[in-house]
């Protein structure tokens, strides 16, 4: 069997329906618009959510919460992800990013404590968690928060 040999089953595949065309079909005249007004007319119809000029659900309910516009986006990196640095090395965002660690654009990038590391490195992030940082200096490297 080739690709070009492929079909559907049998009966799996249905032709649309195609509305008026006659009364003997059941879908003749209106063609299932109902009779005048807006959903009749050639591009008519209302938007979704429209409730016919009443006040919207979407206004109707309160509204709870805010967004916090100087909330930072950090990126997140833990101490098991810097397994692929070799013992010694500089680690910052260049290298990250480098290395495909860190993909699209945020506003820092944060050290997390998941994993273990037994050599040293230098990591230059913008915030580092607290295990993190004594996982680090225990195994002899350094945390530089720029």
């Amino acid at each position: 069997m080739k690709l070009n040999e492929l079909s559907p089953a049998d009966g799996s595949k249905k032709s649309r329906q195609r509305v008026g065309r006659g009364v003997g079909s059941g879908w003749g005249k209106t063609a299932g618009r109902g009779s005048k007004g807006q959903g009749a007319r050639s591009g008519g119809g209302v938007r979704p959510g429209y409730e016919g000029g009443q006040m919207p659900i979407h206004r109707r309910l309160p509204k709870r919460g805010f967004t916090n516009i100087f909330k930072k986006n950090f990126a997140i990196v833990n101490i098991r992800d810097l397994a692929r640095f070799e013992s010694g090395s500089t680690v910052d965002e260049v290298e990250l990013v480098k290395c495909g660690l860190i993909k699209g654009t945020y506003d820092g990038i944060k050290l997390l404590g998941q994993g273990e590391i037994d050599y040293p490195l230098q990591i230059k992030v913008n915030a580092v968690s607290e295990s993190a940082r004594k996982k680090i200096s225990s195994a002899g490297g350094t945390v530089e928060v720029v």
